[in-house]
C-alpha cells in the first residue's frame, strides 16, 4: 500500500514535463490522480502509462485560464471523489516575444494567466474541498525566476511567478489554522518542453545536464507524502552544472 493511498491528486499541466512525471509519480504512491491540461491526447498517454503499472487516473482537459472551467472541474472532482486532498499546481507557459521591446499586452496576457492566473483559480476552487476534511496539501510549481527576476525568461514570466511565491505563503498565512499546507517548488533550468519556447535554442547535450521532468516530480511526491504536521514552505531545486554560475566563473576569469 502506498503513502498516498485513498487521497485524491488534482494535476494539472499534467500532459508532459514536470506535471506529467509528478502525476506518475503520485499515483505509484496510490494516489488517484486527475490530470488536467489543455489537450487531451497527452493526457491520455500519461494516463496509460499510470494505468499500465495498476495506477489510476481520469482525465479532464480544460483551459485553466478560464475561471469558469476550473469551477467545473472542482465540482466534478468533488461529486466523483469526495474530496481533494493534493492539489500540484504546474501548468504554466511563456513566449517567445518576451522582452519588453517585444512585449504586447495580449503576450503579457497569456502569460501572466497562464501561470498565475489559473493557479488562482485552481487553489480557490480546492480550498473548500480541503476545509471540510481538515487538510490537504497544495504544492505551487514557481520557478527560480520567482525569486530572482530574470530577463531571460522575460518580466511578464519572472512576475508571474514571483506571484506564485507569495501566492502559497499567503496561504500557509491563513490555511494552517485548517490543517492545509502549501509549498511552492522553485526549480532552475529543467529540461522540459518549454525550453522550445526559448528565444536562444538549448541544445540536446545543455538539456542533458539539466535538472529532469523525474527529478522534480520526485520532489512534490516526496512533499505530498509528509506527514500532515509538515510543511515545507518553500524548495529550491536546480541542477549540479547550473549554467548561471558557470558563465559567472568564465567571465571571472576573461
Amino acid at each position: 500500500m502506498g503513502a498516498l493511498t485513498g487521497k485524491v491528486a488534482w494535476v494539472t499541466g499534467a500532459g508532459s514535463g514536470i506535471g506529467q512525471a509528478a502525476a506518475i509519480a503520485l499515483a505509484k504512491e496510490g494516489a488517484q490522480v486527475v490530470l488536467t491540461g489543455r489537450r487531451r491526447e497527452p493526457l491520455e498517454a500519461t494516463a496509460a502509462t499510470i494505468k499500465a503499472t495498476g495506477g489510476k487516473a481520469l482525465v479532464k482537459p480544460a483551459d485553466l485560464m478560464k475561471a469558469a472551467a476550473v469551477t467545473r472541474i472542482a465540482a466534478d472532482i468533488d461529486k466523483k471523489f469526495g474530496r481533494c486532498d493534493i492539489l500540484v499546481n504546474n501548468a504554466g507557459l511563456n513566449i517567445l516575444e518576451r522582452s519588453w521591446k517585444q512585449l504586447s499586452p495580449a503576450g503579457a496576457e497569456q502569460v501572466i494567466d497562464g501561470n498565475l492566473s489559473s493557479a488562482f483559480y485552481c487553489t480557490t476552487a480546492v480550498l473548500p474541498l480541503m476545509r471540510r476534511h481538515k487538510g490537504g496539501v497544495l504544492i505551487h510549481t514557481s520557478s527560480m525566476a520567482g525569486r530572482q527576476a530574470s530577463l531571460l525568461s522575460g518580466p511578464a514570466y519572472s512576475a508571474a511567478k514571483h506571484g506564485v511565491v507569495a501566492m502559497s505563503h499567503t496561504i500557509n498565512m491563513e490555511e494552517c489554522v485548517n490543517g492545509i499546507r502549501s509549498c511552492v517548488v522553485c526549480p532552475g533550468e529543467v529540461a522540459t518542453p518549454i525550453l522550445d519556447k526559448r528565444p536562444v535554442p538549448v541544445t540536446k547535450e545543455e538539456r542533458a545536464r539539466m535538472a529532469q521532468s523525474a527529478d522534480v516530480g520526485d520532489l512534490i511526491r516526496y512533499i505530498a507524502c509528509l506527514p500532515p504536521h509538515i510543511v515545507i514552505n518553500e524548495v529550491m531545486i536546480n541542477p549540479t552544472w547550473n549554467r548561471g554560475y558557470v558563465a559567472n566563473l568564465q567571465r571571472g576569469k576573461s
